[in-house]
């Protein structure tokens, strides 16, 4: 009896979680925003110093919020073949670089500033670093500027930004781990080998992989990117390459046609645990919390915003792209969501610096929401004009 209880408990806390979820998704939509904050707001409100409604479900949307992570960065690497990686690479790589160290920076900076140790401190720098993926492609897609010229070089950014993580994941996770400089070089060294050998595999086998695993039937096929998916990330998380980050890398294997029915049957599997992955992280933090360090999330949302746009400026600038064209850059690079939540979890999980939770959390809050308004209202920026040197890269696009 006990245990038919505890069940209904769970089933009526997932039901009524799932309905709060779709009417924030409704809500989002309707204000062309990005659901991400919203799910945020959701679990700091249910969760601790809220109003505590998830006690019985708190398990199993730690799981799912476990898969959300890995759905979500397989979607992202459906995005992209190895071959747009690579050129991605080659052609904005300067970009990618600047991206990297103006953005990173300052949030490493201010982790050190308040106090904090190297790695947390690390960690606020990846947080302030990457740029939200799920919500620029969306974005990008609503206001329909997938065509625009500036979009490539915005891609491009990603691209490179994703393959930054993919190597600063690993090493990220060994640091948080807090192994000796001797195991953690090792531990590094393999998982970036295991990083070098998939992406070459994937380059050179993805093809065939898609062939072999091709079907026609809907059910086979999910079936077994999932399981494939679910294999390699659990083994990536043993080898200390992060979760995700495999997860990613079969995204990118699997090309043609397959991550193209990939997407669509996938795409909804993702909004619903992506969903419990962002309200799971909002539910272990209290608002309060957040409240107390106001401070340090002006400061970051103020300097970022500031780099982000003249990161995005400069490499649309050297693509030779028209002023209304760098304006839109500029503000395609604001939103961080995922990724910045993402790193914030390694160190929540690993018990350091109880602020980084609390200060990712509004940092992203207010970063998806300005991003938002800024690409909506980019054309009316008041950015001025810069020298154009023009150059004639070769741009990756999203398949």
């Amino acid at each position: 009896m006990l245990a038919a209880s505890s069940a209904n408990t769970v089933l009526v806390e997932l039901g009524a979680v799932l309905l709060v979820l779709a009417v924030l998704g409704r809500l989002a939509a309707r204000v062309g925003l990005p659901s991400i904050p919203l799910y945020l707001i959701a679990g700091l409100i249910l969760g601790d110093g809220g109003l505590e409604m998830i006690v019985a479900s708190e398990e199993f949307i730690r799981v799912a919020a476990d898969l959300g992570v890995v759905l979500l960065l397989l979607l992202l690497g459906l995005e992209y073949t190895p071959n747009e990686l690579t050129a991605g690479m080659r052609s904005h790589w300067q970009s990618g670089l600047v991206d990297l160290v103006a953005n990173f920076v300052p949030g490493a900076l201010l982790g050190l500033a308040i106090g904090w140790d190297l790695v947390p401190a690390l960690l606020l720098g990846g947080v302030t670093y990457v740029s939200s993926s799920g919500i620029v492609a969306k974005l990008l897609g609503d206001l329909d500027r997938i065509a625009n010229r500036e979009t490539a070089v915005v891609l491009s950014i990603l691209v490179f930004e994703d393959i930054v993580m993919a190597v600063l994941l690993p090493i990220l996770g060994v640091l948080v781990v807090g192994s000796g400089w001797v195991d953690g070089s090792v531990s590094v060294s393999i998982a970036l080998v295991v990083l070098v050998v998939v992406l070459a595999v994937s380059v050179r086998f993805g093809p065939h992989v898609s062939r072999a695993i091709d079907t026609n039937s809907g059910e086979l096929l999910l079936l077994t990117v999932l399981g494939l998916t679910f294999l390699v990330a659990g083994l990536a998380d043993k080898a200390r390459v992060s979760a995700a980050v495999g997860a990613f890398l079969i995204g990118v294997m699997l090309s043609g046609q397959i991550a193209e029915r990939g997407r669509e049957l996938l795409t909804p599997i993702r909004d619903v645990f992506g969903g419990l992955f962002f309200l799971f992280f909002g539910l272990q933090i209290d608002p309060g919390k957040v409240r107390s360090v106001l401070l340090p999330i002006v400061v970051l949302v103020v300097v970022t915003t500031a780099t982000k746009m003249a990161t995005g400026w400069w490499a649309a600038a050297r693509a030779g792209i028209a002023v209304k064209g760098r304006r839109r850059t500029a503000a395609s690079l604001v939103p961080r969501g995922e990724f910045s939540i993402i790193i914030a979890g390694l160190g929540a999980a690993a018990g350091l610096e109880p602020e980084l939770a609390a200060i990712t959390a509004g940092y992203v809050l207010v970063m998806a929401v300005l991003g938002s308004i800024l690409m909506r209202y980019a054309a009316s920026l008041p950015l001025g004009t810069l020298p154009v040197r023009r150059t004639d890269p070769a741009v990756s696009r999203p398949r």
